[in-house]
């Protein structure tokens, strides 16, 4: 008995067997084959679904074309398996587009995600990542002589984005993107990237309110590296969200349902004043939040924008790399949803804006005057489909003396964490400013306002 002689269900589940590039070389085998493989969706769909995770976030999503999705997936394992670098530069676009969608359409189930999985699988190869990470304009300066950065802007931004997604793994990789913090450093405390045109903040300084992703990057590199260097009682609690490859990128599945679709929704959340706020907020504002503050001594910030070489160079053109020396606070917040309002006209407008409040502890220098304060703020989606965080530090009750503006990586509910910069309230052009980042470590329950909640994260 031939193969192609045997119950069609026999046939699926023996070609399920073979890897999902393989289907080309089969089809080839014969004519029979050809027809029989060619077009089947049954057969694509289950190779898809046993090589990646489900692209449909509700059982009632329509399903995709699984024959052009699978083959786009097998195509982006051989450009990325390839050893020629020619071979991934020629094909950079496509490669990020399909990277993306994996990225976009990954979800965890019992802690578990194969496009997690595969994309790991596929960076650890150190061409590949030299060829899609290390591309932006900080490898232009500080990277080996393999890396080099792209020569236009926005493949250095995309380059950059993915770069932030991936994040600063603890393996050799990892130490090696470390080694560029001088660099890196140079742009987060560059006082020129913050302005009125980009809001003081990880945006691009053009006013378009695009997320400046070379900026992200350069400060997870500075944060990551700030971190390593710290060996105190509560560090094991802030271990950096981006401290393994794709690590806190992909949500639990079926997560975030209820705000699927904003669109419907939206009307009824800002005029519905009895929903509680919970079931109101899309963005998981309310519980225990770690955090990260970095910043230089005024005097050292000061010399280092407005000294005579700082001074004489382009605004085009980077600050010198700067080693000196950083002072690193480590702070547990405690967020509350306070309100729900409709979207700004310059935001996303499926998306309501979620106020909170807060406060915040400083775990490792109690006694600082600046360490102990109340939070406020808000979140709301921008129109370029970020998730935008803002938030004023309040001393004495009224007294408010920092701002911050950041970026969700990874998008809405990331666990990847909330990364950009905190600066002064009254938007002085000549500082202080620094990187931030935070991230959710705790989940409260509904309507818990326990003013012990940082005590017990912390205790337990």
């Amino acid at each position: 008995m031939e193969l192609l002689e045997l119950y069609y269900d026999v046939l699926i589940q023996i070609l399920e067997e073979v890897g999902p590039e393989d289907l080309a070389a089969v089809a080839q085998t014969s004519i029979g084959f050809n027809h029989f493989v060619k077009g089947n969706e049954r057969l694509y769909k289950a190779h898809y679904l046993k090589n990646f995770d489900d692209p449909r976030r509700r059982p009632t999503d329509p399903e995709p074309d699984w024959i052009t999705e699978l083959q786009r997936l097998v195509k982006l394992r051989k450009i990325l398996q390839s050893q020629s670098s020619d071979v991934k530069s020629e094909n950079f676009d496509f490669a990020l587009e399909t990277i993306n969608t994996l990225i976009r359409t990954g979800a965890e189930s019992e802690g578990l995600s194969l496009n997690k999985k595969e994309l790991s699988r596929l960076f650890s190869n150190p061409q590949t990542a030299d060829m899609f990470l290390y591309k932006s304009s900080l490898y232009g300066r500080a990277g080996t002589g393999i890396q080099f950065q792209a020569q236009n802007l926005e493949d250095r931004q995309r380059s950059a984005r993915l770069h932030s997604i991936y994040g600063i793994p603890n393996d050799i990789t990892g130490r090696r993107t470390l080694s560029t913090h001088p660099f890196a450093r140079s742009r987060v405390y560059d006082l020129r990237n913050f302005s009125k045109r980009s809001r003081w903040g990880p945006f691009r300084n053009d006013g378009s309110m695009r997320v400046d992703w070379e900026l992200i990057e350069s400060i997870m590199v500075v944060l990551g590296y700030n971190n390593g260097l710290c060996s105190r009682r509560y560090m094991d609690r802030f271990i950096l969200p981006w401290s393994a490859p794709f690590a806190n990128i992909f949500q639990d599945r079926f997560a975030h349902l209820p705000f699927t679709n904003m669109q419907p929704l939206l009307p009824s959340l800002t005029r519905e004043p009895s929903l509680p706020l919970g079931l109101q907020d899309p963005y998981n504002v309310s519980g225990i939040w770690a955090r990260m503050v970095c910043f230089l001594d005024y005097d050292d910030l000061y010399d280092f924008n407005f000294n005579t070489t700082a001074m004489r160079t382009p605004d085009d053109q980077p600050f010198a790399p700067t080693t000196m020396e950083e002072a690193i606070r480590h702070i547990i917040m405690h967020l509350e949803v306070t309100a729900v309002t409709a979207p700004g006209k310059n935001d996303d407008q499926t998306m309501p804006v979620i106020h909170f409040d807060g406060k915040a502890r400083a775990v490792d220098t109690n006694m600082d005057a600046n360490a102990n304060s109340s939070i406020r703020g808000c979140v709301r989606m921008t129109s370029e489909g970020e998730v935008r965080w803002s938030t004023v530090w309040i001393f004495n009750g009224h007294e408010e003396r920092w701002r911050s503006e950041a970026i969700q990586v990874g998008g809405l509910r990331s666990k990847r964490g909330v990364v950009g910069v905190w600066y002064d309230k009254s938007f002085d052009p000549h500082g202080p400013a620094g990187p931030t980042a935070f991230w959710k470590v705790k989940e409260l329950p509904d309507g818990n306002e326990n003013g012990n909640d940082l005590d017990d994260w912390m205790e337990h």
